[in-house]
This record gives structure tokens, C-alpha cells and sequence, in this order.
């Protein structure tokens, strides 16, 4: 199955030094590696921009540049974009606050029959409401 990575994994893998990672952390790592190794892992535009936003030193930016440009970014159309904004809507209905990029992978995993890799919480919650499928990695 193809997998959507989420911003806080990526950032795990590329902007934390690895002294500095838990065990269910290296574990998520480890499933990363195995995704990527098989060729199921894929990005959104926005979660690039949101993972190089806020890489302050040039050198640090430059090389997340290279690692996330083997990457290409997942070819998004309006439907997706209509589907997001309804599922912000479903889970806003029931109470539950989000990003529009949460959101946005939320649907294009719905749409696509594809899987998050995430360590955020709030997937759980959308997942109460939403069709789209959690990559266990606990």
C-alpha cells in the first residue's frame, strides 16, 4: 500500500539527530526506512514546504533541500482540495480542531485507497469520522 508521509515524520527522520529519539520514535524510523525502501512513501507539496519552513542555517536547509527532493510531490487536484475542506468540516462538526494540511492528507489518503505514517494524536480522532487508513507504528 502507498503511504503519505506526514510532516512530523519526516522531520523525525531528517531534522532531529538521532541521539535524541525514543524507542517508539526509532521504531516509526524503522518503518519510514522500510517504506521508502520499497518505494510506497510520498509527499505532499505543503508537508516540503511545512518541513523546510523554519531551517534557519543555509546549510541545514540545503541538504533537507537534497533529501526531500528524491521526493516527488503527489500530483493534487481540486477534488482533493474540495475533499479536505469536507473533512474539516466533519470533524470541526464533531468537535475536533485541525490543520488544513491534516485535513488535506486525510483526503488524499481516502481518495487514493492509501495509508498516513504519522506520530500525531489527531489522526486517531479524524479516523473517527473519516475513511482513511492509520499506519499502525506503535
Amino acid at each position: 500500500m502507498i503511504v503519505l508521509v506526514d510532516t512530523c515524520v519526516w522531520s523525525l527522520a531528517f531534522r532531529r539527530s538521532r541521539k535524541n529519539v525514543n524507542i517508539q520514535e526509532t521504531r516509526t524510523l524503522r518503518l519510514l526506512e522500510e517504506i521508502i525502501l520499497e518505494g510506497r512513501a510520498q509527499m505532499l507539496g505543503l508537508v516540503r514546504q511545512e518541513l523546510l519552513s523554519g531551517v534557519h542555517q543555509k546549510a541545514q536547509f540545503d541538504l533537507l533541500l537534497a533529501a526531500t527532493r528524491s521526493f516527488s510531490d503527489v500530483d493534487l487536484d481540486v477534488a482533493d482540495h474540495e475533499e479536505g475542506a469536507i473533512a474539516a468540516n466533519k470533524c470541526r462538526a464533531a468537535g475536533i480542531a485541525g490543520s488544513l494540511i491534516d485535513f488535506l492528507l486525510c483526503a488524499v489518503a481516502a481518495r487514493r485507497n492509501w495509508a498516513i505514517l504519522t506520530t500525531d494524536k489527531d489522526f486517531a480522532r479524524y479516523q473517527e469520522h473519516l475513511p482513511f487508513t492509520l499506519i499502525p507504528n506503535g
